[in-house]
């Protein structure tokens, strides 16, 4: 609940890009600009973005961290619907936590291996991925 009575996904469903009680870019409408527009997502990602991902030259596959340089990122697509959880292959759910001026995005999947964390913050009242934790295998 924010300070106005309103969870999170009451206010993410508002009309305009701001959150109409505190003056925040919206998150759900940031995520959707952000999932399908390449110059936007790259004006808001803070590079270079420190990585943490499974060393594949690991027998374990420990997680080792990385940083990636905007020349190096690809699209990064956070849209999500329902179907995912009944395809055939690569099922999974997705849910977004909020914490004061953070949100995770949180991808599980469904007995496959899949598991990533993308963490977003409020930086002068829009958001911006900082950095993520891929530990898919």
């Amino acid at each position: 609940m924010n300070g106005k009575g309103k969870t999170a996904t009451e206010t993410g469903q508002a009309g305009s890009e701001l959150d109409t009680f505190s003056g925040k870019e919206n998150f759900d409408q940031f995520i959707r600009r952000f999932s399908t527009q390449e110059s936007f997502q790259l004006n808001r990602i803070k590079f270079p973005i420190a990585v943490i991902i499974p060393d594949t030259e690991h027998e374990g596959m420990a997680p080792t961290e990385e940083t990636i340089d905007r020349y190096e990122w690809e699209l990064l697509d956070l849209t999500y619907d329902s179907t995912y959880l009944t395809r055939p292959y690569d099922q999974y759910y997705q849910g977004v936590r909020y914490k004061n001026d953070t949100a995770v995005v949180e991808i599980r999947g469904i007995n496959n291996g899949i598991y990533a964390d993308y963490y977003f913050t409020l930086i002068d009242e829009k958001w911006y991925l900082v950095t993520l934790y891929e530990a898919s295998f």
